[in-house]
């Protein structure tokens, strides 16, 4: 069963790690295999609930990119060292490939052999040699042990007894004659191929076992052994060992893809970290793929998404904010409510499939929706998230008032932060149209003047995120839970917007608003106001 990655956005806030974790919870249960995942780092308040539920850390996904290992290609696809050239090349016919891997006894890729390697070698030289084992030879030459006292064979392939050179190192093609082979068995060979359909001498057999002789009966003849023997050679005696690209299969497809195309080869051997050989991969392979399965939780924008999503398979979203830009070539299932978190509506699904939440699992989908309602005073809070507190409390065991300070409290403290770390602990990137791109970010504190203070350096950080990542502006709401409101301070660029869609003139850094505590419902629509009245 295809495994499928579970995630919330970039930067991820405590609903959509609740909400990744109680989702994969409740898809597993139903017979998926999901695996909950985080894009980036937990922030404290996040790290806060887990501890207190004893919910492990979901691990960190990089990207979703299609990589070699996805593609559907030939595995297992190779040969041993060991193992004839013949054995390839029926191999390579009957598969209708032109090429194959060659692995050691411990699977590690040794080099590759293709069908104009061996025709190369049997059609364009004169094979003198043979180094091979005594199982290769009779399986190649069709033959029948008569006497083996070596499993290697090597040597120099000797096609009559009347040689002068005929030494231990000979490997003898003979007819059934008494007298060459009770010769050359005095002139000290090893190894000899009796070739024809008469039965061996027994005088000879007697001889050769005497002198250790490893000996093969063949009914071919000696014009078609000559032409076979070749093949008995070991793989690793023809194959590339230097020439041929090795492709890993964590690679990426779009990099192997660039790189085809200038090599222009066809064959490519693929190994894992350890040099293991795994299969051969053809360039007609490419196209088909098997994509990572993906579920969004709590975003449905790709610029919140993880790296690659274009590559993957979303096969389920479920949010709670503004459709995005997220497309899919099939249907999937969409679930898009107008509530205060994305837990409330995994929630519902819960009830909706009759299974029962246990009380880890209520209690980081209840952290969810308390954060993204702070504590259900943000005009998001609906009374669907109201009734959802209450009754995931019971289960979770909490008095959710108190819990919920105790989590915030946790979670805005800003000790040991850096100002970047500050400022990414929650920023969205948003798209107003194809040229405008703006970020907003939201910093939770019952501490605004810890900010204040380093107001001019914050400001500053602003502008040189603003200016890296191509930003039209940049807006950071520090919001107070206690007094519900927020404060806030911009890039110059979006002083304008600001002004526009708030109604104000002449604001100035740190300016507070009261009321302004929902970032997707208050922030971003009166951003967008602002960027229509200006434009």
């Amino acid at each position: 069963m295809e495994k499928t990655y579970v995630f919330g956005h970039h930067n991820p806030d405590t609903d959509a790690v609740g909400g990744a974790i109680s989702l994969s919870y409740l898809k597993n249960k139903l017979g998926m295999d999901t695996e909950p995942r985080v894009l980036d780092e937990i922030n404290k308040e996040t790290e806060y609930v887990l501890n207190y539920f004893n919910v492990p850390v979901p691990n960190y996904l990089d990207n979703v990119k299609l990589q070699i290992k996805d593609i559907v290609y030939h595995k297992d696809y190779f040969m041993k060292s060991t193992d004839s050239i013949k054995k390839v090349y029926d191999f390579l016919v009957d598969k209708e490939i032109t090429g194959l891997p060659i692995v050691d006894e411990d699977g590690k890729y040794v080099g590759l052999l293709t069908l104009k390697m061996i025709l190369n070698h049997l059609f364009g030289e004169n094979i003198k040699t043979l180094k091979t084992s005594y199982t290769n030879l009779l399986e190649v030459l069709e033959g029948s042990e008569v006497l083996r006292f070596n499993d290697e064979i090597e040597g120099e392939i000797v096609a009559s007894g009347k040689s002068e050179n005929i030494n231990e190192n000979t490997i003898l093609i003979t007819t059934n004659r008494p007298d060459v082979i009770g010769n050359v068995i005095d002139k000290g060979v090893k190894n000899i191929i009796v070739v024809g359909k008469e039965e061996l001498d027994e005088d000879c057999i007697k001889k050769a076992k005497e002198n250790k002789v490893n000996v093969i009966k063949t009914n071919h003849d000696t014009f078609h052994v000559l032409k076979l023997i070749g093949l008995a050679n070991y793989t690793d005696v023809f194959c590339d060992k230097g020439e041929v690209t090795v492709v890993n299969e964590n690679e990426y497809y779009n990099d192997f893809v660039d790189l085809s195309r200038k090599l222009r080869h066809n064959n490519y051997p693929i190994v894992d970290n350890d040099n293991k050989c795994l299969g051969l991969l053809r360039l007609t392979d490419l196209e088909n793929v098997n994509k990572k399965h993906v579920i969004l939780v709590d975003h449905n924008e790709s610029a919140q998404s993880v790296t690659g999503l274009s590559q993957a398979e979303i096969v389920e979203v479920v949010d709670h904010h503004k459709l995005g830009d997220i497309s899919t070539t099939l249907p999937i299932n969409f679930r898009n409510m107008a509530v205060g978190s994305s837990n409330t509506i995994i929630y519902k699904l819960f009830g909706e499939n009759n299974v029962k939440i246990p009380k880890d699992i209520a209690g980081v989908m209840l952290s969810g929706i308390l954060s993204d309602t702070l504590i259900l005073k943000s005009p998001t809070t609906t009374e669907t998230d109201k009734k959802v507190v209450e009754e995931l409390a019971k289960i979770a065991d909490v008095d959710y008032e108190k819990y919920g300070f105790d989590m915030f409290r946790a979670g805005t403290s800003l000790e040991g932060k850096t100002q970047k770390e500050v400022v990414n602990t929650d920023i969205k990137t948003f798209s107003y149209d194809e040229e405008t791109k703006y970020a907003v970010s939201q910093i939770f504190t019952l501490d605004f003047d810890s900010i204040k203070k380093d107001m001019e350096s914050y400001i500053s950080l602003i502008e040189e995120m603003k200016n890296e990542n191509g930003f039209k502006f940049i807006v950071v709401a520090i919001t107070d839970i206690i007094r519900n409101g927020s404060y806030f301070i911009f890039t110059e660029s979006g002083k304008e917007v600001l002004e526009a869609g708030y109604g104000l003139k002449d604001i100035e850094q740190g300016v507070y608003l009261d009321d302004q505590v929902s970032r997707k419902k208050q922030v971003v629509p009166t951003l967008i106001n602002g960027l229509n009245r200006i434009k």
